[in-house]
């Protein structure tokens, strides 16, 4: 008895898998950290806080 290979639902399946993998590597990635500086992102809030209140 002769076995009779699925060619193309193999091709998809493995694309699948190959998709999956991608999407997952992409979910878990995390973005480089760059050098910053904190004290002056706080400087740059402090500025626009000061704003005057209109009554």
């Amino acid at each position: 008895m002769a076995v009779t290979r699925l060619e193309r639902k193999g091709r998809r399946n493995v694309s699948k898998a190959k998709r999956a993998k991608q999407v997952i590597k992409s979910l878990n990635a995390k973005p480089v950290i760059r050098n910053v500086d904190v004290e002056e992102i706080k400087k740059g809030f402090s500025k626009s806080s000061k704003k005057p209140v209109k009554k």
